[in-house]
């Protein structure tokens, strides 16, 4: 398999509540109940698509982003389920800035959180720093996280996987960061569709096929930085 023939679909969560209201001091901030319906949108929309083809889910390890996956991606899940294969989640996917909302919450209230729906994923490859915005997690580190992200998914064997993540990271992660003028935004529960230039090169560059797969999202709302 060529790295150059991979399917990787990147996808931002749906709506959150500091998306709505611009309030960035909620901790890992969850869905609101118009981001609950968009992503039962995005199952109806992907469930006859992507989900019988995508060979991975990976999840970034947030309130909004998890919530997204377990809601908008069930039929893959189930799918992936029976083959031994469980979502994974990926740390390094958490969104960049400091801001609270885009702070994870500890493993232990993620495992509690909304009446504990998270509770039976497997978050035993999280890192230590996870919720410290330290080391990669820093900010300033970005550019480099997002090329481990890149790096992580062309070392992959799977042909095809699915990435629900956040949309300032998902902007590094494609390289289109910092946005230019007229660039379309990354609207809340968007399908972007995504190969590698190549199989060698240091930075795992990303090329995009597609702008959407499987239909158009609900709405949008702003991430932390475009405020």
């Amino acid at each position: 398999m060529s790295a150059t023939t991979k399917k990787i679909h990147l996808v931002r969560h749906a709506q959150a509540e500091h998306n709505f209201g611009s309030d960035w001091t909620i901790r890992d901030a969850p869905l609101t109940d118009l981001g609950r319906e968009q992503s039962i949108a995005l199952l109806k929309r992907t469930r006859d698509g992507i989900q019988q083809t995508a060979q991975l889910l990976v999840s970034s390890p947030m309130r909004r982003t998890l919530e997204t996956t377990l809601k908008g991606f069930t039929t893959l899940k189930e799918r992936l389920e029976k083959d031994g294969k469980s979502i994974v989640l990926l740390d390094i996917l958490q969104e960049v800035e400091a801001n609270p909302c885009d702070t994870p919450l500890p493993v232990s209230e993620l495992k509690t959180t909304l009446n504990g729906i998270f509770a039976d994923l497997d978050f035993s490859s999280i890192s230590p720093e996870f919720t410290t915005k330290e080391g990669i997690f820093h900010p300033d580190n970005v550019e480099e996280r997002a090329r481990r992200v890149r790096l992580w998914l062309r070392d992959r064997e799977e042909e095809e996987i699915v990435v629900v993540a956040h949309g300032d990271l998902l902007r590094y992660v494609n390289g289109q960061y910092p946005p230019k003028t007229g660039m379309h935004p990354w609207d809340n529960t968007e399908v972007r569709l995504y190969t590698f230039v190549s199989s060698s090169d240091q930075n795992a560059t990303l090329i995009e096929i597609s702008p959407e797969v499987e239909g158009g999202p609900t709405s949008s709302g702003p991430t932390s930085s475009e405020m």
